[in-house]
């Protein structure tokens, strides 16, 4: 559990550092961007590869490793050569934090499985609370860390970070049974053609123009290779075949990566707002988002039973809706009371959307295949945090001004709009079979 929300809250620590870091190097908001691209890069690549050496090689084996690449990574942030050095430190903190959710899930569906138990909700829901609340909590923690230590102090926190997660799972996470794991060869010819198929489409989408469109041809034809050889693989990297039968799942992934876009575009966008166009200090910034933390615990919480899915999917995408459209009105003359509430509203959405989505994919992926499948889910939700950060990008330009927020809110509001209309026709929600077995492929 410990290890499983490195991720997210190295995601979101960094929110608030970005304008410090870049006026200490002299950078652009452009290349300060970096810093958020890099980390999304390497886990959305890394995810599901570290799932699947999770299916191989054990979750305890994976989550130790994990674990001092983390606690390197603290130590090279510290060392601030550049600012190519710090997004190179990024991506393999990247790298690093991919281990813990994909390691949970593998870890509570053998569990569960043991036991004959069926969704174990209240746990999915414990660790999808985790992960929201330090999601939230990120960028108040990293303006309070700034405020006593300097911005370094976002990259030494996963030192101590690191540490723990390696001494909980040294004492709390079972030995691998060497007789439950696979002796069969890694595709690491797959995982090869995967990453970089993966890297040409990232790079295109995260600054689009019509001189880097040879990079989306160049992904095609990667993505027929990779195809063309997972279908032959005797044990794929990626099982194609499984995904293309299995209709719930890869909605599932569709749904998540379009709700986190809106929410990074919330968590980054909108605290750049707060500090350049609003006025607000890191740590005032942090704290202004401090109501989206308590309504995603509260929203997480209350999301713990297994039945009922469709509705709270349903939800919320309205919340999301909501809140993007509330963006559209606010100024830098916006009541601050007005402020807070509109966070609260998309702390709704961002509750709901992990447990939720969660639930659903611990009913629709293969048991022994979860961990790929956790790390895949993973990647959906950082796909959409690539966007997120070109969407940013595209709609605020040289400046973050108010009118540029009004553009990303419009955009948002599209993107919910898709996310509503994906959720309110997916037939399988309305039969709601993932409340104690995996829902049927193919559906």
């Amino acid at each position: 559990m410990a290890s499983a929300v490195l991720n997210p809250i190295n995601s979101t620590l960094i929110a608030v550092a970005l304008v410090p870091i870049g006026q200490a190097f002299g950078a652009r908001p452009e290349q300060t961007a970096w810093l958020i691209t890099s980390l999304y890069l390497a886990t959305a690549v890394g995810q599901p590869v570290i799932g699947l050496f999770v299916d191989r090689f054990g979750a305890r084996r994976v989550l130790l490793v994990g674990a001092l690449i983390v606690m390197l990574a603290g130590i090279g942030g510290l060392l601030a050569f550049s600012l190519d050095w710090l997004i190179a430190v990024r991506a393999v903190l990247g790298v690093g934090t991919c281990a813990g959710f994909p390691a949970a899930m593998a870890v509570l569906r053998k569990r569960a499985d043991a036991a004959g138990q069926g969704v174990p909700s209240r746990v999915l829901s414990v660790l999808a609370m985790s992960s929201q609340t330090v999601m939230v909590i990120g960028p108040t923690l990293g303006g309070v860390l700034i405020a006593l230590f300097g911005w370094p102090a976002i990259f030494a926190v996963n030192i101590p970070l690191g540490a723990a997660s390696l001494l909980l799972a040294l004492f709390w996470v079972p030995r691998d049974d060497p007789a439950a794991l696979t002796r069969e060869r890694i595709d690491y010819a797959g995982i090869a053609l995967f990453a970089v198929t993966l890297l040409a489409v990232l790079l295109f989408v995260m600054e689009p123009a019509l001189d880097d469109l040879y990079l989306l041809g160049v992904a095609a034809v990667l993505g027929a290779g990779f195809t063309w050889f997972e279908l032959r693989a005797r044990r794929p990297f990626i099982d194609l075949r499984m995904l293309a039968g299995n209709g719930p799942l890869v909605r599932t992934y569709l749904r998540q990566a379009l709700a986190f876009l809106v929410v990074y575009s919330i968590m980054f966008g909108y605290v750049q707002w707060l500090e350049t166009a609003r006025g607000l200090s890191e740590e005032d910034a942090g704290l202004l988002l401090l109501p989206m933390s308590a309504v995603a615990v509260v929203a997480s919480a209350a999301s713990a039973k297994p039945s009922g899915l469709r509705a709270r999917l349903i939800t919320n995408s309205l919340a999301l809706l909501a809140g993007s459209a509330l963006l559209t009105f606010v100024s830098s003359n916006t009541w601050l009371v007005a402020l807070v509430a509109m966070a609260a509203v998309f702390g709704l959405g961002q509750g709901l959307t992990s447990v939720t989505n969660q639930t659903a994919l611990y009913g629709q992926a293969p048991a022994d295949q979860m961990g790929t499948a956790s790390g895949l889910f993973r990647t959906a939700q950082y796909l959409g945090a690539i966007v997120s950060s070109t969407l940013i990008a595209l709609c605020f330009g040289e400046r973050t001004t108010s009118t540029g927020l009004h553009h990303l809110a419009w955009a948002l509001l599209g993107v919910g709009a898709i996310l509503f209309v994906l959720t309110v026709t997916d037939r399988v929600l309305k039969r709601d079979h993932v409340r104690q077995q995996p829902l049927e492929a193919g559906k």
